[in-house]
C-alpha cells in the first residue's frame, strides 16, 4: 500500500508495540516505523513512498472564475429581464467596476506568475492559496532558504505608490501606504494577517516570514521607488525576483521542500 508523507510524519524506533493503521501488520516495540503526528498513529516503513510534488496552483485561477461567474450572472439577470433586448444592453454597456476589478487581479498575478518562474529551482513556490476558514487567499507564496515570502500582487496600471510618513519626531511616526494619492493601507493590514496566518502554519518558529505588495504595471521612477511600509516591502516584480535570488544564496537552515510540503497542505489551491 502507499500514502503521501505528510510534512509531520517521522521515522522513528518504536518504544511500544503497535499496528500499522494501513495493514494492520503487527510493530513489536523496537520496531522502525512511521509516526503520524497529526493523527497519532503508527505505519510500516515499506507502507511510505517517496516524496510526491505539491499541487502549486495556477495563478489568478479563482479571480478568473469569480469575473466569469459575475459576468455570467449579470448576462443572465439582463436577459431574464429584457428578453428582446437583453443582447443589446449587453453589447452597449461595460461590467460594472466590481466585475471589473477581479480580471484585473487574474491578469496581475498571472504577470506575476511569469516573473517568479525566473527563480532558481532552490526556491519553492505555490500561487493562489485558500485560507481555510475565510473568504480570502494568498496570491502566492515563495520558499527560500532565507525564509518564505508571501506575496500579493496589485495591478494598478500607470499609477505610482508611495510612502506616506506622518509624526516621528515629537509624536508617533505612522506611515501610510498611498497609490495616486488615495490611501491604500488597508492593503498592508490585509498582507500582515496572511504573514500571521503563514507564520502559525509552519513547523519551526525560526522560519522568517516576510511580506511584499508587488505592484505589476505600476508608475515606478526611474531611480528608487521601492520602500517598506509597517514592515511590508512595496516593490516591482523585477525586484522582487532579484531580493528572491539573492536569498536563494543565504547559508540558513529553512528546510525548502518540507515547509513548502507543509504550507501546500494548510493552505489548499483557492
Amino acid at each position: 500500500m502507499t500514502l503521501e508523507p505528510a510534512p509531520t510524519d517521522k521515522r522513528m524506533r518504536l518504544r511500544f508495540a503497535g499496528a500499522c493503521r494501513l495493514c494492520d501488520k503487527p510493530l513489536p516495540a523496537g520496531t522502525d516505523a512511521i509516526y503520524e503526528r497529526e493523527s497519532k498513529t503508527v505505519r510500516c516503513v515499506t507502507c511510505t513512498v517517496t516524496h510526491i510534488e505539491p499541487d502549486i496552483g495556477v495563478a489568478g485561477a479563482s479571480a478568473r472564475r469569480e469575473h466569469e461567474r459575475r459576468q455570467n450572472a449579470r448576462e443572465q439577470r439582463l436577459r431574464t429581464k429584457h428578453p428582446k433586448l437583453g443582447g443589446l444592453i449587453l453589447g452597449l454597456t461595460d461590467d460594472p467596476q466590481s466585475t471589473e476589478a477581479w480580471q484585473r487581479g487574474a491578469i496581475g498575478e498571472e504577470r506575476l506568475a511569469e516573473w517568479l518562474t525566473e527563480l532558481p529551482d532552490s526556491l519553492r513556490v505555490l500561487h493562489d492559496r485558500r485560507i481555510p476558514g475565510t473568504r480570502a487567499n494568498i496570491d502566492h507564496i515563495v520558499v527560500s532558504p532565507s525564509g518564505v515570502w508571501v506575496i500579493d500582487a496589485k495591478r494598478y496600471k500607470g499609477q505610482r505608490p508611495s510612502l506616506h510618513v506622518e509624526g516621528g519626531i515629537l509624536r508617533p511616526r505612522v506611515e501610510t501606504l498611498r497609490v495616486a494619492g488615495r490611501e491604500k493601507t488597508k492593503l498592508v493590514s490585509g498582507m500582515q494577517k496572511q504573514m500571521t496566518r503563514v507564520t502559525a502554519a509552519l513547523p519551526d518558529a525560526n522560519v522568517d516570514v516576510h511580506g511584499a505588495l508587488c505592484f505589476v504595471e505600476a508608475d515606478w521612477p526611474l531611480i528608487g521607488g521601492s520602500f517598506d511600509v509597517n514592515g511590508i516591502h512595496v516593490l516591482w516584480p523585477k525586484l522582487l525576483v532579484k531580493r528572491l535570488t539573492e536569498g536563494a544564496s543565504f547559508s540558513h537552515s529553512v528546510d525548502v521542500d518540507g515547509v513548502h510540503a507543509r504550507l501546500a497542505a494548510t493552505f489548499p489551491v483557492a
